[in-house]
């Protein structure tokens, strides 16, 4: 599974600010059954926006992280909040195929 959101820096604040916290919150979300790694990218042409992914062996290990993780998780998140907009893209399955050009 991908998780993918849209991460806009709000004016007076960095990209380096976001990702600092998105490195803690991770390394704690990283720990639970199921997680297999996130990443930031930037948005060609708009260094302000980034593409956050998060990947998980399944959605209900995901579900699951969600209804126990850690009040130090909901901290770092509720820290960046102020200065992120965050506008979830879509929840999507690892393909059952792949069609690639020859």
């Amino acid at each position: 599974m991908k998780y993918l959101f849209e991460v806009r820096i709000k004016e007076g604040h960095t990209v380096e600010e976001y990702a600092h916290a998105w490195v803690r919150a991770s390394e704690l979300i990283q720990q639970h059954p199921g997680a297999r790694g996130t990443e930031l990218r930037r948005k060609i042409g708009e260094p302000n926006t980034l593409l956050a992914i998060a990947s998980w062996d399944s959605k209900a290990d995901r579900d699951a992280m969600e209804a126990q993780h850690s009040q130090k998780i909901d901290e770092i998140i509720r820290s960046a909040a102020p200065f992120v907009g965050v506008t979830p893209i879509g929840e999507f399955e690892e393909p059952e195929w792949v069609v690639k050009p020859d």
